[in-house]
């Protein structure tokens, strides 16, 4: 059988769900035992339970190997045929797009701090500073057809997925040049032309659109007979996301209808100011993936290349049919939950921790060590990057805000015909609007 992405890596012991055998080939290699490991940059211990010894006949599934992955997934790709290739995850074009989407997503963040404490932008603005390695490491790999849906930290994953800058500022100043016209803000981008499906402001809501959106691309192919429709959806949400009901929810039914999604958890271990080891009554979330029938993956959400290579096999398995894949990357927001957050229920020591471990650092030492970049390589994208942010915020401040007419548009599903009358007035503004109505 030919080596996956999750050949070399460590697992817990399968789960069975019926009795009898398959023919299919399972989709991971076979288990390993695992020994007590941490959560992978935390202090804090956790006991992965010893599986009993099993031999491979004994796993038997519904449909494929049930899996679910411990800690330390895919340090290196390992290649049989070829030696002087076996130390390299990404080719040099690779890795200068991955580096140039992580620092895009960090200096427009930066940016945006800047903007929100000069006034330009109002309201909540939740910043991705640190977890960039997710949003990369997951998007990149997308095709423009597939579809994303976020949460409200949804600015870096509106990038990722192609929604040019200027148009991300734009809705953060609230101009009409928004990606949403300046009436979605931080909370919720969109972008019909990318595919991204919103960000989403409560916790949980954009579960069950992003199921919805699998199960479009599955009945497209297997009803409409659409055979080229193999597009996949991701969902993007935090570790206090998946103690709701929609999580739960929705992993049963796209298990049960083998829906093309992937779950992503981008666990930054705080849910605002709730520590996740508090707040739950079983810390591993990837370990609910096997309980409902998917595989479970536990990945080093701050290393770019683990991510990816979990998210090439998680999305060439909902491109095969094979169904959906719980992925859990620990990550870690060097920021507040939000600007308006002073940040001071985590300990000191913690952040420290965590910001040594910074994603984009570890991908430029990868890239020098691997000779795939030179320091001259990595300073021209910086210096494209701090220009293209420059230009957004210019862009965006130039920018028209949108008028009043524009207020009940896109809230009623006919606006002429209830909030704006046909010569653009507001109807409710006429005093026979009311006429005939119930007052209370």
């Amino acid at each position: 059988m030919a080596a996956s992405a999750f050949s070399a890596t460590k697992f817990m012991q399968p789960l069975p769900l019926h009795s009898r055998s398959v023919d299919k080939k399972p989709l991971f290699a076979d288990p390993l035992k695992t020994t007590s490991s941490s959560f992978l940059g935390s202090t804090h211990k956790l006991s992965h339970p010893a599986p009993s010894s099993i031999s491979s006949s004994s796993v038997r599934c519904r449909s494929s190997a049930v899996v679910a992955v411990s800690s330390e997934v895919v340090r290196e790709k390992k290649t049989k045929s070829n030696a002087s290739l076996s130390n390299l995850l990404i080719t040099k074009e690779e890795g200068l797009e991955l580096y140039e989407d992580m620092v895009l997503g960090r200096s427009f963040e930066d940016m945006c701090a800047q903007m929100y404490y000069r006034g330009k932008m109002f309201g909540f603005v939740h910043l991705y500073n640190g977890q960039e390695a997710v949003s990369t490491g997951f998007i990149k790999l997308l095709k423009k057809e597939d579809s994303v849906v976020s949460t409200y930290r949804d600015h870096v994953h509106a990038l990722s997925k192609g929604v040019p800058a200027r148009e991300v500022m734009s809705e953060l100043f609230g101009k009409t040049t928004g990606c949403c016209r300046g009436q979605g803000g931080s909370m919720h981008m969109f972008s019909k032309e990318h595919n991204l499906l919103g960000g989403f402001a409560f916790i949980g809501e954009g579960i069950p659109v992003a199921t919805g959106a699998a199960f479009t691309s599955k009945y497209r192919r297997e009803v409409l007979k659409e055979a080229d429709c193999d597009h996949v959806t991701l969902a993007f949400f935090g570790d206090g996301t998946c103690n709701n009901g929609q999580f739960f929810e929705c992993l049963n039914m796209a298990a049960l209808w083998k829906l093309p999604i992937i779950f992503v958890v981008e666990n930054n271990l705080w849910a605002i100011g709730m520590s996740h080891l508090r707040a739950t009554s079983d810390i591993q979330i990837w370990k609910k993936g096997p309980a409902f029938g998917m595989p479970g993956v536990h990945v080093d959400g701050m290393d770019v290349l683990k991510v990816r290579e979990v998210a090439k096999e998680a999305i060439a398995r909902a491109r095969r049919g094979e169904g959906p894949t719980l992925v859990e990357c620990e990550t870690y927001r060097f920021r507040g939950h939000s600007l308006a957050d002073p940040d001071e229920l985590r300990d000191p020591a913690e952040k420290a921790h965590y910001a040594a471990r910074d994603p984009i650092s570890a991908l430029k030492k990868y890239m020098f060590e691997k000779n795939l970049a030179s320091e001259a390589d990595l300073k021209a994208i910086d210096k494209k990057i701090d220009e293209l942010v420059e230009d957004a915020v210019e862009f965006a401040d130039e920018s028209p805000l949108p008028p009043r007419s524009q207020l009940l548009e896109n809230v009623f599903a006919d606006p002429r015909g209830f909030g704006i009358g046909p010569d653009g007035r507001y109807r409710c503004e006429d005093p026979k609007f009311t006429e005939g109505t119930a007052h209370v």
